[in-house]
């Protein structure tokens, strides 16, 4: 899923990119807190990760005005700070969870899994369309019985197809979503990878489930084909 770092140590921040996206995040970076509030507002998040000790607007200062705003992503707070009162002023400003530095990359990830997992009406725990499911915790995809192995942007294109199944998505949203606004390849990856999908998930099992829908873009099936 698509995942704003706001983080003004830049070394930190890629460290923070290079390893969410190894785990099929799609990572945007923003170094202050000013530029983090214009993209958290901006642009449709799942979550944020979120120093605390920002330039322009402090991390407390940039929760406070996205909940003012109603900006109700998920927020991960990074920072320096271990004092308890920093935890609590950090969580009463609106942020869902804490991380003091040093930290380690696989408690940031599981932290950030368990954030989307929280509201089981939006994020269920798995996600299905008919007999096709797909887990975002341990990244394992099922047709049926039978599990099918994904490599982790081959999952990340299902998972983003699931969430919004029945939906029209072009492959701009898919890019932006699934890769990043950096992203200045080929947009026909897309078509490679929607590919991969219908080769592991639907051409064994005689099913459609990922519809081309001409001229605007793709779409997974309610049923799931």
């Amino acid at each position: 899923m698509r995942v704003l770092v706001v983080e003004d140590e830049r070394r930190l921040a890629a460290g923070i990119r290079a390893g969410l996206e190894a785990e099929g995040f799609a990572v945007d970076v923003a170094h202050s807190g000013v530029d983090g509030l214009w993209a958290a507002a901006e642009h449709p998040y799942d979550a944020i990760v979120l120093d605390l000790l920002l330039p322009g607007l402090n991390g407390y200062q940039v929760c406070a005005r996205l909940r003012e705003r109603g900006v109700w992503t998920p927020i991960l707070v990074l920072t320096a700070k271990d004092g308890e009162w920093d935890e609590v002023e950090a969580l009463d400003t609106g942020a869902d969870d804490y991380l003091t530095k040093p930290f380690s990359h696989h408690v940031l990830v599981a932290r950030l899994r368990a954030l989307l997992r929280r509201d089981l009406r939006e994020r269920p725990v798995v996600l299905a369309a008919g007999d096709l499911r797909a887990d975002p915790g341990s990244r394992r995809a099922w047709r049926g019985d039978h599990e099918v192995e994904l490599t982790a942007r081959e999952f990340s294109v299902l998972e983003f197809l699931l969430r919004r199944r029945g939906e029209v998505l072009s492959k701009t949203e898919i890019l932006r979503h699934v890769w990043d606004e950096a992203f200045d390849g080929d947009p026909n990856i897309v078509e490679v990878y929607v590919g991969h999908l219908r080769t592991k998930l639907d051409r064994p099992f005689g099913r459609r489930g990922i519809e081309t829908v001409r001229g605007a873009g793709y779409r997974m099936a309610a049923d799931g084909g």
